[in-house]
C-alpha cells in the first residue's frame, strides 16, 4: 500500500519561502515519477512540477508560473520528495499535493495522492 504524507505548508509573507516535503511509504520513490500539484479554492487542481523516474534520467519540469521560483528534488535515502518554493506570491495560495505515477517514467497522471498541505501567502 502506497502512502504519501505532505508537510511544510503554512503562512508566509509575500516574497518568502517554504519547503514542502512528501514522505512516501510502500514504494521506493526513485522507481517512480513523482510530482506536485496544487488546488486553489474554487479552482481545479493544476500541475506544479514533476521529477521523472531515476532510470529515465531524473529530469524535472515545471509549470510556467513557478519556473525560476521553485525546485523539485528527492532524497532517496529518506524516500522523500521536496518542493522548495521561493519568492512566493498571493496567487500561490493553495493546497499542495504530491502524487506518484507508477505507470509512466514521467508524470502523466497521479495514481496515488497525499492529503495535501495548505500554503497561504499574505501581503
Amino acid at each position: 500500500q502506497v502512502q504519501l504524507v505532505e508537510s511544510g505548508g503554512g503562512l508566509v509573507h509575500v516574497g518568502g519561502s517554504l519547503r514542502l516535503s512528501c514522505v512516501a511509504s510502500g514504494r521506493a520513490i526513485n522507481s517512480v515519477a513523482m510530482g506536485w500539484y496544487r488546488q486553489a479554492s474554487g479552482k481545479e487542481r493544476e500541475f506544479v512540477a514533476f521529477i521523472s523516474r531515476s532510470d529515465y534520467g531524473g529530469g524535472t519540469d515545471y509549470a510556467d508560473f513557478v519556473k525560476g521560483r521553485c525546485t523539485i528534488s528527492r532524497d532517496n535515502a529518506k524516500n522523500t520528495l521536496y518542493l522548495q518554493m521561493n519568492s512566493l506570491r498571493p496567487e500561490d495560495k493553495a493546497v499542495y499535493y504530491c502524487a506518484i505515477d507508477v505507470r509512466h517514467p514521467v508524470m502523466v497522471r497521479g495514481d496515488y495522492w497525499g492529503q495535501g498541505t495548505q500554503v497561504t501567502v499574505y501581503s
